[in-house]
């Protein structure tokens, strides 16, 4: 069996060798991309990270394969229908880092409610002023959790610890949980014009593409806080844009935005000239919001956490070599 892995940190190429030695394997520091097929070609399995896209066209080219492990949740980064349509299982890691998103989530809040990256910036500067560094408190506010499966369940006991009133919006409430936890469900329009701080803890769908709009970013309540630690499709851009230039937001802590692709692949599309226009505004979007001293941005790190990442690696390791045993693990709905 061949399988290649993609994305890979050195720690892990060892880890996999020693537990795929008796397999064909090939690794690549970087995310998938169309000139790697031919020298995949002939992989049966791809291992792969969310900035690895496999679409259709790609899976055409790639007879052999008949396994697609992520080391993710969310596979929106994958066609599954077009895996589906060959036959391509395609497996996740369902959980890894619930409490490690959890808590990078409150590192975004406390970050702006106290202004410590403002401050830092000012450090930075050998200013030490603490004119308009003024915070609040989180004891006795509201946050509004978006999404309440694990993650959204570890950001409520974290909330719940600070002294935190909670609201929640989810399409299949558990009211077990909400009752056991003292918590509220509510409408998302009733949670957005509520809370003092907004997080989102869904997966991203169709279904849930900007969530957070230009319709209804009126609906939050002047002078909250917007978190996102979880797909940065959730939220329009331009909808952020208003937000803050409205002063409907006071600020935003972002782990993830739309269109974090081209921010990393910025140099290397401009001078390959492949930057259409549509791909050119997000950019200078996402350029103009992370410019704004209100916005608290992390690379897309919300899970990288030593502990998390040893148990995306075992899970992976487990999905494989489930499949090469004939037993299929944490295969993920298709189409």
């Amino acid at each position: 069996m061949k399988i290649a892995f993609f994305e890979i940190q050195p720690w892990e190429k060892e880890r996999l060798e020693g537990v795929f030695g008796d397999q064909e394997l090939v690794f690549f520091e970087h995310a998938f991309k169309k000139e790697d097929i031919e020298r995949v070609a002939d992989c049966d399995a791809l291992s792969v990270f969310i900035y690895s896209f496999i679409d259709k066209e790609s899976l055409e080219q790639l007879p052999n394969l008949k396994l697609i492990a992520t080391r993710s949740t969310g596979y929106n980064h994958i066609d599954t229908e077009a895996a589906e349509a060959r036959g391509v299982i395609v497996c996740n890691v369902p959980s890894y880092g619930d409490n490690t998103v959890a808590e990078h989530t409150f590192a975004l809040i406390l970050s702006l409610s106290r202004n410590v990256h403002r401050s830092h910036v000012r450090r930075l500067r050998n200013n030490f002023s603490i004119e308009g560094l003024k915070g609040f408190d989180l004891e006795g506010k509201t946050i509004g959790v978006v999404g309440t499966g694990k993650i959204g369940y570890h950001v409520i006991k974290i909330a719940k610890g600070f002294g935190m009133n909670v609201l929640a919006y989810d399409l299949f409430p558990k009211e077990t949980m909400a009752t056991e936890m003292g918590f509220t469900y509510v409408a998302l329009k009733e949670l957005l014009g509520q809370s003092d701080i907004i997080t989102l803890h869904v997966p991203y769908f169709k279904e849930t593409h900007h969530l957070i709009n230009t319709e209804n970013i009126t609906d939050i309540k002047p002078g909250a806080i917007l978190i996102n630690t979880s797909r940065g499709e959730l939220i329009d851009n331009d909808a952020l844009l208003v937000g803050l230039d409205q002063k409907i937001l006071a600020g935003c802590g972002l782990d993830v935005i739309e269109g974090e692709e081209l921010i990393r692949e910025e140099k290397e599309l401009l001078y390959q000239g492949d930057m259409d226009i549509k791909k050119m505004e997000e950019l200078i979007k996402d350029h103009i919001l992370l410019g704004r001293e209100e916005v608290v941005y992390t690379p897309h790190i919300a899970f990288y956490s030593k502990e998390a990442l040893e148990r995306i690696l075992g899970t992976t390791i487990e999905n494989i070599r489930c499949y090469t045993n004939g037993v299929c693990q944490n295969k993920v709905h298709l189409g």
